[in-house]
């Protein structure tokens, strides 16, 4: 269903590390830790400033790629995981893309499931990588089958 768009990745999407993003994303999710809030406590850091937490990619833009299309209800959310190079500096501009890394099926009791592995990257300006980020999105039958309508 989706074999032809592995390897294809989005157009790099600048981003900021805004300071009150990454505020109110410690605080929905529960982690107001000082190094992600407090400047002071940042700039006497090893970092020499403020850094977001480790999920914070989520809220980042990647860019689309051209064709591809998901719906926004209906699929199953099936992991993730991050590797960083180093942490995402507060106030740091970023460009980021993604890539779909693969794509498999497998038979279930309720139909074919299908397995996306979705990347996500973010540079510095210079190109360097910062984080990868990977998931898998699980597409259900139904999902499929409102897919090839």
């Amino acid at each position: 269903m989706f074999q032809s768009f592995i390897g294809k990745r989005s157009v790099h999407v600048e981003n900021c590390v805004e300071r009150g993003a990454v505020r109110k994303f410690a605080e929905a999710i529960g982690d107001p830790h000082p190094i992600y809030m407090d400047k002071d406590i940042g700039q006497r850091s090893r970092f020499g400033g403020n850094i977001a937490p480790p999920t914070f990619p989520r809220v980042l833009e990647y860019g689309t790629i051209e064709g591809f299309y998901l719906p926004n209800v209906g699929l199953i959310h099936g992991e993730q995981s991050f590797q960083y190079e180093r942490p995402l500096k507060v106030g740091e501009n970023i460009r980021c893309y993604t890539e779909i890394k693969d794509y498999y099926e497998r038979n279930g009791s309720g139909g074919t499931l299908g397995f996306l592995v979705i990347e996500d990257v973010g540079e510095d300006v210079q190109g360097k990588r910062i984080f990868t980020s990977q998931a898998i999105v699980i597409i259900t039958e139904a999902v499929r089958k409102r897919l090839s309508k």
